[in-house]
């Protein structure tokens, strides 16, 4: 019996670690964004059409493939328009501001957790939640003391309400319950919506291409988007949720490293400055959260520490 309870134990092992690879390949994927993005011309709101579209094909393909049910509810369809949201004005952003600056502010997004939260639900902020939203704060101020013109401002701007929406998707995700199905229609309404809001318009604004700028759209669609979402639904069957996390800090610390070494792009000092507070602070606060998860009681309002482990 020992023998078995022991290969069970190595088996399971065995499975949270394949899951946590997958997660670490999954983020790495993730950080492709921001240098393909920079590399196309086309208006920011074609490319996040484009890619979204193609996204959408593979997750659909994907939960043809597993069984997943399209659910149309308030909580899927409310998740979908915070992704949607999210997806075009971190795109936006990657066009006006730094790569780097752009992934940093949209992992703001957790912080925006907890203020809905409190706002919507009434909720009260412990001391450790009220330290970690003043410590995002100061650390979004820095990146607006180092950019200055008007198009850098602007991106900045787009970056945190990237946050902001991604915050309200998660929020509805965690308001729908468990169910897989939500979270899974949510995101493939949020990128058919992205493609029908960004393609034709972007259409208008965009003049010409290349063979190239067809390439990278589709590694943007198929490799930095959608075969992540299949991974990331893989992985976090078995990887737990603080693990999911801390490893989808990858993301915005390779995005920023891709882009420096493919096209030269370097954030000032004060926003790496902030980049370290960000992420610093949500790193913690994910840590302090599951702690707390783990000792809560049961039917309040999960803060979903997986949430900084974007999907978009």
């Amino acid at each position: 019996m020992n023998q078995t309870i022991q290969k069970a134990d190595t088996g399971s092992k065995k499975e949270k670690q394949k899951a946590m690879l997958l997660m670490a390949i999954c983020a790495s994927m993730w950080s492709l964004g921001g240098i393909f993005i920079k590399l196309i011309s086309w208006s920011p709101l074609l490319i996040a059409g484009v890619r979204s579209l193609i996204s959408a094909g593979v997750l659909g393909i994907f939960m043809i493939q597993q069984k997943i049910p399209v659910k149309f509810c308030g909580y899927s369809i409310g998740a979908g328009i915070g992704l949607s949201f999210s997806c075009i004005f971190f795109v936006i952003a990657n066009k006006l501001t730094t790569a780097a600056n752009a992934v940093v502010l949209q992992y703001t997004a957790p912080i925006f957790i907890l203020i809905m939260t409190a706002l919507v639900l009434k909720q009260k902020l412990r001391r450790k939640e009220i330290l970690a939203v003043a410590g995002t704060m100061i650390g979004i101020i820095l990146f607006f003391f180092e950019e200055l013109s008007p198009g850098n401002i602007a991106g900045n701007i787009l970056a945190v309400l990237a946050g902001a929406f991604l915050a309200f998707m998660f929020f509805m995700v965690g308001r729908g319950g468990s169910d897989n199905s939500i979270r899974m229609s949510g995101i493939l309404f949020a990128h058919l919506l992205a493609a029908i809001m960004g393609i034709p318009v972007g259409l208008a604004g965009t003049t010409s291409t290349t063979g190239m700028e067809i390439l990278y759209i589709l590694i943007l669609g198929i490799f930095q988007l959608g075969i992540p979402y299949v991974l990331y639904t893989v992985a976090s069957k078995d990887c737990p949720p603080l693990a999911c996390s801390l490893i989808g800090m990858l993301e915005p610390l390779l995005n920023p490293v891709w882009v420096l070494i493919f096209t030269g792009e370097m954030p000032g000092v004060l926003s790496l400055i902030g980049a370290v507070i960000i992420i610093s602070v949500v790193t913690w606060w994910c840590v302090s959260g599951e702690r707390h998860n783990d000792k809560s009681a049961a039917g309040q309002f999960p803060l979903d520490t997986n949430s900084s482990s974007l999907l978009k």
